[in-house]
């Protein structure tokens, strides 16, 4: 009678698969050097084994009772007591679900990138959910999201839809997390995780990563260096509002539960209809953060962000130059001197546009996108035809989701704001600008066209900043109906990216910056459709070892903008030497932000050297891996990173001094990444001409004595920096 029973159940749930059909206890997401396990049979639960180093027979992982035993995606309303993925109520108020394993199907999309589709079902209602597990083999990257359906009578309310569940066991779990504020974004933070939950959230709607940022690392055994310990890491593909939940409990288990921030946000789905989930992608490292950190960037460099292998252009931009004070001669006075140091591409900020209130301040003008007859009445083709003469690219600044009251936008279309009846409208910058609603299809296009209206007219535009100041506040929408205002925070986003894929499909060459106040916008789901983000308002550059230092924990050098400014630092009011902002601002996709004039002859002539020292190693920087070797933070008094190229013929290698230091030397610095065979000639580049700060010059080393012995460097003084190049040698 079992027999009989189990042959039912196979056929009623045999998959229909591509290749390898499976109704196996086993499951295995593999990559070259890791494996999540789970067992499942067509009727019962889906269970979540393990996840970590690759192992020869799975099998041994179920016979030694080592696996975790847990539901892959746990749904609340029988089991009340835990955190779950999954909160749902039918059309009858059930507030329960119950999901059993349906079926797998093993999808091979090319000999890198492999998807594992598992259907569970509800055996009470006409409700599924598919996790979907999509693997990229190298670079030991699974990407992890839910399809959830509904085939009932009724809509079906979602409270609770994570994007990813996973349950780790350790003894001595600790958290690596990001926190900041506008100018101080992605501290890192580093903490022990004791019993209860722990959260990290956010509901701003626009801003997202200005104070946290969806990316963690959880060391399995104890407080993680860069090159020892067991981690975790993930972050989430979403450009809204987001929570992910570690959930530590008596019995040496985290659950790691990720996806969107469901607070204000039940979504109802209607019959028939699916609700996608964001991406979650996760690794897996035995080696420390640092291996961590190399796998994400060459996945992303690869296949997520936009033209990720491509060249980043060294840009000027004109914010910190001449803020809002914009006219025809300031501008091409710029292009001149910029292009005289090397440069390749300059981009107008803010400014420029505005007819009937033209834009000279934060009060005004934001959605009234046509070139301000008033400041520059030649309109940008002479701009633009100058960057041409002088082999640049030219870039434009907007703001196209922000709306100004004081616009003839608003004039005309006061309801296309995100507001609600009866409350007065908070507004944001200049107590002026307020949100476009993007939920709404109509403003969609208008945005769409802001865009491409603009390139159409003006073909040679390369680049665009897009910003986004405000935040989501009076949270209603028009457009939505009155029993779905809670789809604003979701609906808003998916709008979003729908005229962004637009845009892109349009004009497929258009590079674009995303930013936010800063650093804002930092997660994979907007980097899906932006080469790059602004990294943070802050220019000074011992600010931005720190920003930059815990930004590159989950994002790869060519996306991270980070530009050299004037000093008097504009933020800090810091004065730092012209070669310390550049050795900082190469560590990224380097650019400038002043007036060029501003600077001496001296110090024109060295810029125009450091850019093209930049130029000699920007493959490296930008496709390079990447090695944190001394924190800012360590308390040594310098910080040191350094690239190497893929094939490790090639590296280079960045130190900066904190503090003053009374020693006449420091320790020799032990370098990471090299092939320990090689031979390398080591040279300090970028330096003034006064002399170098490198004790062996020229001199040829094996990467197994740079990495076990070191290199000697001699630093005293607060704000010096050296860079060093590493060529191989027969």
């Amino acid at each position: 009678m079992i027999k009989i029973l189990k042959i039912i159940l196979l056929l009623l749930f045999a998959p229909a698969v591509l290749y390898g059909t499976s109704v196996d206890e086993v499951i295995t997401i593999e990559t070259k050097n890791t494996v999540m396990i789970f067992t499942g049979h067509p009727g019962e639960k889906f269970l979540f084994q393990f996840y970590g180093d690759k192992v020869n027979d799975v099998s041994q992982v179920i016979r030694s009772a080592s696996g975790m035993n847990e539901e892959a995606y746990p749904a609340f309303g029988i089991e009340c007591s835990k955190e779950k993925a999954l909160q749902v109520t039918h059309p009858d108020g059930n507030m329960s679900a119950d999901l059993f394993f349906k079926s797998v199907e093993k999808i091979k999309i090319d000999d890198n990138i492999s998807l594992t589709k598992v259907v569970l079902f509800d055996n009470a209602y006409a409700f599924q959910v598919t996790v979907n597990y999509k693997t990229y083999f190298q670079e030991d990257i699974v990407e992890i999201w839910t399809d959830i359906l509904n085939e009932g009578t009724g809509p079906v309310t979602l409270f609770k839809f994570a994007s990813c569940y996973i349950p780790v066991r350790s003894f001595d779990p600790w958290l690596t997390h990001f926190h900041g504020a506008w100018g101080d974004e992605f501290n890192l933070i580093e903490e022990k995780l004791e019993r209860g939950v722990k959260v990290i959230k956010n509901r701003t709607g626009i801003r997202n990563t200005q104070c946290d940022n969806p990316s963690f690392m959880l060391s399995l055994d104890g407080k993680s260096t860069e090159e020892n310990g067991d981690i975790i890491a993930g972050s989430l593909e979403w450009t809204g509002n987001y929570k992910i939940s570690f959930d530590m409990d008596e019995k040496y288990k985290v659950n790691i539960i990720s996806g969107i921030n469901e607070d204000a946000s039940q979504y109802i789905l209607e019959r028939g209809n699916v609700f996608h989930t964001p991406k979650f992608i996760l690794t897996y490292s035995n080696k420390g953060k640092g291996l961590a950190s190399r796998n994400i960037h060459r996945w992303a460099r690869e296949y997520k962000i936009k033209d990720g292998t491509s060249e980043r252009m060294i840009l000027l931009n004109s914010w910190e130059g001449v803020y809002f004070d914009i006219t025809e001669d300031k501008i091409l006075k710029m292009m001149d001197d910029f292009a005289k140091l090397g440069g390749e591409l300059f981009v107008m900020d803010d400014g420029w546009f505005g007819d009937k209130y033209p834009r000279n301040d934060g009060t005004s003008s934001l959605g009234d996108w046509i070139v301000s007859p008033q400041k520059l009445p030649n309109g940008l083709d002479p701009l633009i035809k100058r960057a041409e003469e002088n082999g640049l690219k030219f870039g434009i600044w907007l703001e196209p989701e922000m709306i100004c009251d004081k616009s003839e936008l608003f004039e005309q279309h006061p309801d296309w704001i995100v507001h609600q009846p009866n409350r007065t409208t908070l507004k944001g910058r200049g107590k002026s600008e307020m949100l476009l609603d993007m939920s709404n299809p109509v403003v969609q296009d208008f945005v769409y066209h802001v865009v491409h209206d603009l390139l159409v007219k003006y073909p040679k535009i390369a680049y665009i900043k897009w910003d986004a100041n405000h935040f989501i506040s009076n949270y209603g929408s028009t457009f939505l109906d009155q029993d779905k205002q809670s789809h604003l925070y979701i609906e808003y986003h998916l709008g979003l990216q729908k005229t962004w894929e637009r845009i892109l499909a349009s004009h497929p060459d258009i590079v674009m910056q995303a930013s936010s106040s800063g650093g804002g916008r930092v997660t994979y789901g907007h980097l899906q459709y932006f080469h790059e983000f602004w990294t943070s308002d802050n220019t000074d550059a011992l600010s931005r070892l720190n920003i930059q230092w815990g930004t590159s924990h989950f994002f790869p050098a060519n996306a991270m903008a980070s530009h050299v400014s004037a000093s008097p630092n504009h933020q800090t009011n810091r004065e730092i030497p012209l070669k310390f902002r550049f050795d900082v601002a190469m560590t990224g996709r380097l650019g400038m932000e002043m007036r060029p004039d501003d600077l001496t002859p001296e110090e024109q002539n060295f810029a125009k050297g450091a850019i093209e020292t930049y130029k000699s190693i920007r493959s490296i920087v930008q496709q390079g891996d990447l090695y944190r070797i001394i924190a800012p933070n360590d308390g040594c008094g310098i910080a040191s990173l350094m690239y190497v190229s893929p094939e490790k013929d090639r590296g280079v290698f960045f130190a900066f001094s904190l503090s003053n230091n009374l020693r006449y030397k420091l320790p020799p610095i032990k370098l990471q990444g090299l092939s320990p065979n090689m031979k390398y000639k080591i040279a300090e580049i970028n330096n003034t001409g006064i002399g170098s700060k490198l004790s062996a010059y020229n001199e040829i080393f094996t990467g197994e004595f740079l990495m076990n012995t070191g290199i000697q460097i001699s630093m005293n003084k607060v704000c010096q920096s050296i860079v060093v190049e590493l060529v191989e040698v027969p």
